[in-house]
């Protein structure tokens, strides 16, 4: 199986290094890169352009909305979906929108003025669980990748967020077997915001990993890498079918 793996805003491999041993026993693993694009629409074109005819696709926060244009591009190339600390809905109207305009435009200025890394520094606070943030090689981790990247490639992505489409209609409508995880503290793509995801997905399964932040993949390897494996090992829809049928 191939599994195309989609990192989040400012991400890179790194997100999912310490995942990649675990699963690459049961699937050939691929992680896009669309640093410099600055839509969703042209970040999943990206993806697509260097995946196979067919894959396994899991998206890890901006990811996941990638993952779900690439679904409503090509559902027939998507063999099984996974969306972590992810989101689907569209930046709300009015004072709320604006308020998470000011929020990601502050981040971007401090990453201009002071650094990518001292932007990550403030950025990776509200991120991770709270007692994971004295973890001196996870938090390292994260700021190493974060300063990988440019203020431009983070304007790009501020860009693509703030003019992501709603996939409130696309849901109901994903047929493949399907995982929604998250931290059980993540703050930005909340638990709540998971739930009502799975709800929409039909047989969808729902993870939410406990002690954890939005970093999943990064703070609670194990339980993310055993979460993906039991994805990757449900059998296809016509499986079960005829396991069901020679049951009968």
């Amino acid at each position: 199986m191939h599994l195309l793996l989609l990192p989040g805003l400012l991400c890179d491999r790194a997100v999912w290094a310490p995942i990649l041993p675990q699963l690459e026993a049961d699937a050939k693993c691929e992680v896009a890169e669309y640093s410099d694009a600055c839509s969703l629409v042209a970040m999943a074109e990206r993806a697509l352009s260097a995946a196979p005819a067919t894959f396994a696709l899991a998206g890890h926060s901006m990811g996941g909305r990638v993952a779900l244009e690439i679904v409503r591009r090509m559902p027939e190339r998507v063999e099984r979906l996974a969306l972590l600390s992810t989101g689907f809905r569209a930046r709300p109207p009015g004072t709320a929108g604006e308020e998470e305009r000011a929020r990601r435009l502050a981040l971007l200025a401090l990453a201009k003025e002071e650094g990518m890394r001292e932007m990550a520094r403030e950025w990776v606070k509200p991120m991770v669980h709270p007692s994971r943030l004295a973890d001196g090689t996870l938090i390292d981790a994260i700021l190493d990748m974060f300063e990988r990247r440019t203020p431009a490639h983070f304007a790009a992505q501020i860009e693509a967020l703030l003019s992501r489409p709603d996939a409130t209609a696309l849901l109901p409508t994903i047929t493949c077997p399907t995982l929604v995880l998250c931290g059980g503290a993540d703050g930005w793509s909340t638990p709540l915001q998971h739930q009502e995801m799975a709800a929409l997905i039909p047989d969808s399964q729902l993870a939410i990993v406990e002690d954890c932040g939005h970093m999943a993949p990064m703070e609670r390897p194990d339980a993310v890498a055993a979460a993906l494996l039991a994805w990757i090992r449900v059998p296809p829809p016509q499986a079960r079918s005829s396991h069901k049928m020679m049951s009968a």
